[in-house]
């Protein structure tokens, strides 16, 4: 049997991880400001920013690029 290996660098880290590990970084001023959308924006709260980032690919894929970036993960 061979293995495949995952070649993803966010494999095994979900995006609630991401999300908050972003808030602590930067905080939602700064969140807000390096991503600009309305639930970063206007009365931010984790739970209201995962809903809108599971059903908008566009804005978790920014979400991600700059996880990806702080962590410097290719």
């Amino acid at each position: 049997m061979s293995t495949q290996q995952n070649n993803d660098p966010l494999h095994g880290i979900t995006l609630e991880q991401i999300l908050n590990n972003l808030i602590d970084y930067y905080g939602w001023d700064k969140l807000g400001q390096l991503i600009d959308i309305r639930c970063f924006n206007n009365d931010p709260s984790a739970k209201s920013s995962l809903k809108f980032l599971r059903k908008t690919p566009w804005a978790r894929k920014k979400v991600e690029d700059l996880y990806r970036a702080m962590n410097r993960i290719d």
